[in-house]
């Protein structure tokens, strides 16, 4: 697997229960992966000869990002090495501008669009849909990063200056953000789990809730429907999370992951299988396994880094935390990622399960926020712990 973060490290976890050995390619030691896969290359991912080493007798090529350059994944395969999703597909996922002219080719929904290099060229655009609009750059934009907001011409030069050719879309009236997730093997067998719901905080996930609440079952089929054409029609092998924006007349394709995805993370107690074992079952060509939900409600939310991560922090310190969580809550799971704390970053995440969506909501915003706040909400007292 390409990358060394958290996803690497929750693959290694699937890997093992299921016989075998994931070799990593981390850009350090220290990061989430590299502290427990055995065997850890270091090198960078622009690299393509660390990318052939990593390659070197390995039964398939995978990816925990997107950011590996699409023409060393072709000389992987020219190579004769196996790369799952291949380059065919991943590109879509690499570059907006690629996914918007094939969901456009494919008559898909999405936002409208253009591809833009002048003030000019943006001014034309909002002119047909309104001021502001979303400028995002066509690669290497993650968690909000690469994502601007438009408000008037003036707010336009300096963006492209920087950035050069962008991608400017309307800005949606959304009723809220979901994601569709499914996995196909390389013969295409497919396997989704329900739409769930993610809850954004600027950019980056903060929550998310399974299945969505109150999402119309025929809206939530066809949200999965629309995951196994898009999957189907670019040739993805292994997971494939589509994420939506939900509308008033239905839902629009916001941007593609081909990897496992934040959106994901609840299958891990969630449902029957894991998003990270079911990634290696279809990278590997194994049957796919059964996405039913082990409860009626799940919801995940990510710990990320506030006031505790912060170095004059005087609290509670983690290994507290950790317990005073654990003695409160005996059922909220707990994944730390051994990263190193700071302000913003994704540290970790808590899943709860239950049949109350409110009820099991508060436990996991409160236990996240508790871990990434030392702060103790109403929902959590310790008076059980005695």
């Amino acid at each position: 697997m390409v990358g060394g973060g958290q996803l690497s490290r929750m693959t290694h976890q699937a890997a093992i229960a299921l016989g075998q050995s994931l070799r990593v390619l981390a850009t350090r030691p220290d990061e989430s992966a590299a502290l427990v896969v055995p065997d850890v290359r270091i090198g960078d991912h622009r690299d393509l000869d660390a990318l052939q080493r990593l390659a070197e007798g390995a039964t398939v090529v995978t990816f925990d990002h997107e950011h590996v350059p699409t023409e060393h994944l072709h000389a992987l395969e020219k190579a004769g090495h196996r790369v799952a999703p291949g380059p065919a597909a991943l590109v879509h996922a690499q570059d907006k501008l690629v996914l918007r002219r094939a969901l456009q080719a494919a008559d898909e929904p999405q936002p409208a669009w253009a591809e833009v290099s002048t003030v000019h060229e943006v001014v034309a655009f909002a002119d047909g849909v309104g001021w502001p609009v979303v400028l995002k750059t066509p690669r290497g934009g993650y968690d909000g990063k690469g994502v601007f907001v438009a408000r008037g011409p003036d707010e336009v030069a300096g963006l492209l200056e920087e950035h050069g050719t962008l991608l400017a879309e309307e800005r949606v009236a959304m009723v809220r953000e979901l994601s569709a997730q499914v996995a196909r093997s390389p013969f295409g067998q497919v396997a989704v789990w329900p739409v769930v719901e993610t809850v954004q905080v600027d950019g980056v996930c903060s929550e998310v809730l399974a299945p969505a609440p109150g999402l119309a079952e025929g809206r939530a089929t066809a949200a999965q429907e629309l995951a196994v054409r898009i999957a189907d029609r670019l040739g993805v092998v292994g997971m494939l999370a589509v994420e939506l924006f939900e509308t008033a007349q239905g839902v629009l394709v916001n941007e593609l992951a081909m990897r496992p995805h934040n959106s994901g993370h609840w299958t891990i107690e969630g449902a029957r299988t894991s998003q990270f074992e079911q990634h290696l079952r279809a990278v590997l060509d194994y049957p796919l396994g059964d996405t039913a939900m082990t409860a009626p409600v799940v919801v995940m939310a990510n710990v990320l880094g506030g006031a505790a991560a912060r170095e004059d922090w005087t609290g509670p310190r983690l290994d507290e935390r950790i317990h005073h969580l654990m003695a409160h809550w005996p059922d909220v799971k707990l994944h730390w990622y051994g990263k190193g704390q700071r302000p913003g970053r994704k540290l970790g995440h808590v899943t709860a399960l239950g049949n109350d969506l409110g009820e099991v909501r508060t436990r996991a915003v409160a236990a996240a926020r508790y871990l990434a706040d030392g702060v103790v909400d109403d929902a959590f007292t310790f008076e059980h712990e005695h």
